[in-house]
Order: C-alpha cells, then sequence, then structure tokens
C-alpha cells in the first residue's frame, strides 16, 4: 500500500494519509468510531463483482435482445459490453490499488476533475441504488406471493428489508459472507443451465421440437442478422446496463485486506467468470430456442428447462431471480452507505453519517440509505410517474456516468504521474495498453449516453439524468458559496 499511493502532491497525500487512518480507527478529537474495517478477501471481492453483474438482466432481459437483435447479434452485443466493463475494471483497479478508498471513485472524480464532479457522482451512484432498493423490495414480495398467492407481498418485502439491514448492520464481514453465497447460487444455476444446455445441443439430452441434435443451426437460420445490423445498437445500452455492478470493488477498496493483491486478482478471474457465463448463456438459448420465440413471455432460462423437460423448472428459476434480487438489494443497500460514509468523510456533508460502530459499520449512513430506499419504495405508489420513475429510468445510466469519470480519472492520475517524473513501475497494479484501454473505454461509454439520446425509448432516462445532474452541481456549489460567506463572516 505504502508505495501504491498515487502520484499526489504533498497535501493531497498528506489528505489521503489522514482518509487512510481514519478508514482504520477513532476520532482523535472526539473519540468516536469514524473507521471501517478491512475485512474482505480476494473470494469476497470476486464474488461481489460477479453478483453485481449476474442479475435480473440476464435471467429475464437476455430474451428480449435475443428477439430484437437475433442471436449473433445478442453475442455480439454480450461481447462489446463484457470488454467495456473488463477496461473499466482495468481502469479502477489501478486507482483503487494506488489509492484504496471506501467509495474510491467518488474521491478520485473530486481530484481529479473537481471537488463538484466528485460530489455529484456520489450522489447519483447514491440515487441509482436507493432506486434499486425500492424495486427489489417490490419485487421480491411478488415473487414470494407466486408460491404463496394468499399473503400480502408487503409482509414478504418487510421481511427481506429486515434480513438486508440485518446483514448489513451486523459487519461488512457478514455482508460479504452474504453476498459470497448469493452469488455464489447465481453462479452455480448459470453452470448447471450452461452445461446442461450443451448436452441438449449435442443431442445427449431430449428437446422438445427436435428427432436430432439441435446444434447450432439456429444461431445463423434467419441469416447472421435477422432483424438487420440497427437493433445490435439499439440492444447495446441495454447490455451495458446489464453488466453494470462491477464498480462495486471501487466501493470496496477500502474494507478489503491488501488491495494491491486482492483486487487484481479479482479483476482478472472476473472477466473472464463473465464473458463465458454471459456469452455461453446467450449460446445456448440462441441455440436451444428459436430467436422469434425468446423473451416473448417467459424467461429464455425457463424456455430451455421446459423444452429439456427439467421437473419445477419456473420454481427454479423463480428461486434463482430471488436469490438475484436480494442480492442486488444487499449491494445497493451496502454501496449508497459508503457513499455517504465516503462523503462524510471528505467533509462533504455532515460528519455524523462518518461515524462507526465498533465493528466498522456507519451505522447511521446505514439507516438513512435505508430509509431513502423505503421512500423510494414509497414513491413507486404514491408518485410513480416522476419520483420513482425518474430514480430507476436514470440509474442504468448514472453507473455508465460513473464509467466515463472513472476512464478520464486513469488518465489524468497517468498523466500526473508523467509529469512529476514517475513511472508505471511503481505501481503495484497498472493499466495495460494506456493510453488505448481508457480511450476506448471512454468511447464505448460515452457511445452508451448518445444511444440514450437517439433511441426515443430511452430518451426520458438521458433528460432525468441531466436534471439530477445540474440539481447535483447547484447543491454543491451553493454550498460551497454559504460556506465561503460564513467563513468570510468570521473573519470579519
Amino acid at each position: 500500500m505504502t508505495s501504491a499511493s498515487g502520484p499526489a502532491s504533498n497535501s493531497t497525500s498528506a489528505q489521503t494519509a489522514v482518509s487512510l487512518s481514519q478508514d482504520q480507527g477513532v476520532d482523535v478529537a472526539t473519540g468516536e468510531h469514524v473507521g471501517l474495517q478491512r475485512k474482505m478477501e480476494t473470494r469476497h471481492l470476486m464474488m461481489i463483482a460477479l453478483g453485481g453483474v449476474i442479475g435480473t438482466g440476464l435471467f429475464l432481459s437476455s430474451g428480449y435482445t435475443i428477439h430484437q437483435a437475433g442471436p449473433i447479434g445478442t453475442i455480439l452485443a454480450y461481447a462489446v459490453g463484457a470488454l467495456n466493463v473488463y477496461m473499466v475494471m482495468l481502469c479502477l483497479g489501478e486507482l483503487a490499488t494506488a489509492m484504496p478508498q471506501t467509495g474510491s471513485f467518488h474521491v478520485y472524480a473530486g481530484r481529479f476533475i473537481g471537488p463538484g464532479t466528485g460530489f455529484t457522482i456520489a450522489i447519483i451512484y447514491f440515487l441509482a441504488w436507493m432506486g434499486a432498493l425500492g424495486s427489489e423490495f417490490t419485487a421480491s414480495g411478488l415473487i414470494m406471493q407466486k408460491w404463496f398467492p394468499n399473503s400480502p407481498a408487503w409482509a414478504w418485502s418487510a421481511l427481506f428489508i429486515v434480513l438486508i439491514f440485518t446483514l448489513n448492520a451486523l459487519s461488512v464481514r457478514s455482508f460479504a459472507e452474504a453476498e459470497f453465497w448469493f452469488a455464489g447460487i447465481k453462479v452455480v444455476s448459470i453452470i448447471a443451465f450452461i452445461a446442461i444446455g450443451l448436452l441438449a445441443i449435442v443431442g445427449i439430452l431430449p428437446i422438445a421440437g427436435y428427432s436430432h441434435a439441435p446444434g447450432l443451426t439456429n444461431l445463423v437460420n434467419d441469416g447472421i442478422f435477422p432483424n438487420g445490423f440497427a437493433p445490435v445498437f439499439s440492444t447495446m445500452s441495454t447490455v451495458v446496463f446489464a453488466f453494470a455492478g462491477t464498480e462495486l470493488l471501487g466501493v470496496t477498496a477500502g474494507e478489503t485486506k491488501d488491495p494491491g493483491e486482492n483486487i487484481p486478482k479479482a479483476i482478472h478471474t472476473t472477466f473472464w467468470r463473465l464473458a463465458i457465463f454471459f456469452i455461453g448463456s446467450i449460446v445456448v438459448m440462441s441455440a436451444l430456442i428459436p430467436w422469434q420465440d425468446a423473451g416473448v413471455d417467459k424467461s429464455p432460462f425457463v424456455l430451455v428447462f421446459d423444452a429439456i423437460g427439467l421437473p419445477f423448472a419456473g420454481d427454479i428459476m423463480n428461486f434463482v431471480v430471488l436469490t438475484a434480487i436480494l442480492s442486488a438489494a444487499n449491494s445497493g443497500l451496502y454501496a449508497s452507505t459508503r457513499m455517504l460514509w465516503s462523503l462524510s468523510n471528505e467533509h462533504m456533508i455532515p460528519r455524523v453519517f462518518s461515524r462507526t460502530t465498533s465493528h466498522g459499520v456507519p451505522l447511521i449512513a446505514l439507516c438513512t440509505a435505508m430509509i431513502g430506499g423505503l421512500l423510494a419504495l414509497l414513491s413507486s405508489v404514491t408518485a410513480a410517474s416522476v419520483i420513482y420513475l425518474a430514480l430507476v429510468s436514470s440509474a442504468g445510466l448514472a453507473i455508465v456516468i460513473v464509467w466515463v469519470v472513472l476512464a478520464v480519472c486513469e488518465i489524468r492520475f497517468r498523466l500526473e504521474m508523467k509529469r512529476e517524473g514517475r513511472g508505471v513501475d511503481e505501481l503495484s497494479f497498472h493499466t495495460p495498453a494506456w493510453p488505448v484501454v481508457p480511450i476506448v473505454t471512454l468511447i464505448l461509454s460515452v457511445g452508451t449516453i448518445i444511444l440514450s439520446a437517439v433511441y426515443e425509448s430511452m430518451r426520458p432516462s438521458l433528460i432525468y439524468m441531466i436534471v439530477i445532474i445540474v440539481l447535483c452541481y447547484a447543491v454543491y456549489w451553493i454550498r460551497t458559496l454559504v460556506l465561503r460567506v460564513r467563513s468570510g463572516s468570521k473573519q470579519s
């Protein structure tokens, strides 16, 4: 950690040292706990990154993508999405190992772009997860109603709210262990799906509608791009949003054991698993289901299992989707809590939010984040057409904006190193093929944002996000102006 502190100026290095010391201890002035604890290991990081990405987007929405873009178009879109995510992780990995701080990317944005941008990134990321929390808790109750139709959905939602809050309140270790097992269930499900699907593709397992091994003929039966190439672009943004969650590695940096060693391990292993899981699943779906039938009524996973004759296919996938929902809620509450803690630790919001328990849990920030999630849940009923829609529809775009900021920060970080005459050999992990990787990341991520403006169905998301960003900058500059006025009046 000492050799990878980054090419900071003396003042910035001092601030970073203070932040890192506070990550571990007690405020000397007040005697209050303000520090987090480094309890996460490589296996936790790997599963957090995988779990953050493998969600309902793959289990439910991938069929829609196949239906729109065709099999080859979908495989291409997911391959580009996986590549973009890997490059984002490489940029984040360099920054997070050099400056391992909780809520890292907003801290990097504040240092390498400007404090207003750092504040804005933290707020839009917090709001993105807050909106996700509301939708996840709602969805969990609806899924349980499928098994218990006479029970109220709100009761199940309340049960899961208590469960997720408790896991996060106990310690960072309990959060990480829960996420490890949540993600593990999803990973095992995907591996089983790919394995069973491959047996059906080669004819070892029978599948409805085929008297012979289906092979891969469905991939190109109606041409490489049956609906033309344009749908590949229109679905690209959906695919990129499906990969959102890998940036959680940056949020965990301040609570990771030996980040210089564990974060790079998690990055490399996560990429290959994501590529195999996502693209492998898409190949199996596309080979066994005609693309015209995918994503119309059911999850493509259920369609494949039903065609093979797997008993209780619907119940199995409902359980997997429930796990994905709880995993997203668990990660969302953790991420939004740490964003509040980090903002407080950087003196951008009141210091009360950086107070922690003896187990290193920022309990006040946690309660605030949970209240925010509950308000988002309430807004889905009372203000669904305005507040809730703005939060949910702009959530995916917020993640892509974070990716853009990460790429810019990595470029500016490396340029600062060059100005100071320092080389990459001083870093415990560095982004390969610099500056190609961050520049391509910028192009792909900005391209996704542009697609949001081009396609009418996605345009409201962009409009909502622009409004939220403008409001965040306005709040920051008003706050700054008020502090300056107060400071001036005290001096006078």
